[in-house]
């Protein structure tokens, strides 16, 4: 099993609500009613968000990992609860629909210091929790593709896009191009634009967890940052 902290709005969130419409699936385990979105059937764009279904709606903050030996999902969750408890949530992130190196997803749209921030600060706070990358674990993520400091980083913390890497998304599609990429921002543009008009609470934070190899992610606790400090 596979755990990750990542950033997910509260289960009934429009935003979420429509992720799920598009995607299919609910990490938070309801149904979700089949609907054509865009002119696009569920079957006819089941072929373009296959990894954006799998992972759900989210934003990545400490990428998937395995635990650490001596490690369990109890002390996970506690260690969880804990930051959470004294963090202070940051301020609400306006999103917009951007294409990243072929995929679509949502992104900031404004400043992103504090949200970088928090994101190096959760990558600090869970590394005893990760157990060390396998050789086929690092493969997968193609080193020879990667740069220098992006390998280190792999190397180090077992994700290269952190720290000064790190880009936050909330992905949308698999990698498309030509007239199919057209039309799916068109349908995405459709489905998201009224609601990315208004800015998103940073409130809460989610342990997703990948329950076997190549299952889809489920959302296994939530917390509101509740820290008061400055």
């Amino acid at each position: 099993m596979r755990y990750a902290i990542y950033f997910t709005p509260d289960a009934g969130h429009p935003l979420v609500r429509a992720a799920e419409d598009w995607l299919g699936r609910s990490v938070f385990g309801r149904a979700v009613e089949p609907a054509d979105i865009g002119g696009f059937s569920p079957q006819g764009r089941a072929g373009l968000i296959a990894s954006a279904v799998r992972y759900g709606f989210h934003g990545t903050l400490k990428a998937p990992f395995r635990l650490a030996a001596g490690r369990s999902e109890n002390e996970l969750v506690a260690a969880f609860d804990a930051f959470c408890d004294t963090t202070r949530p940051i301020a609400p992130v306006s999103l917009k629909l951007s294409d990243l190196d072929g995929f679509f997803a949502l992104t900031p749209a404004g400043p992103v210091d504090e949200l970088n921030g928090l994101a190096s600060g959760i990558v600090r706070y869970f590394e005893p929790f990760r157990a060390p990358l396998t050789e086929a674990e690092i493969a997968r993520r193609r080193p020879e593709k990667l740069s220098p400091q992006q390998r280190k980083l792999l190397e180090t913390w077992g994700y290269p896009y952190i720290f000064d890497a790190f880009r936050f998304h909330m992905t949308l599609s698999d990698r498309l191009d030509g007239e199919t990429a057209v039309a799916v921002r068109r349908a995405l543009d459709e489905q998201f634009d009224a609601l990315v008009a208004t800015p998103v609470a940073f409130a809460r934070l989610a342990i997703f967890a990948e329950p076997a190899p190549g299952a889809p992610f489920i959302c296994l606790h939530q917390a509101p940052l509740a820290g008061t400090g400055g």
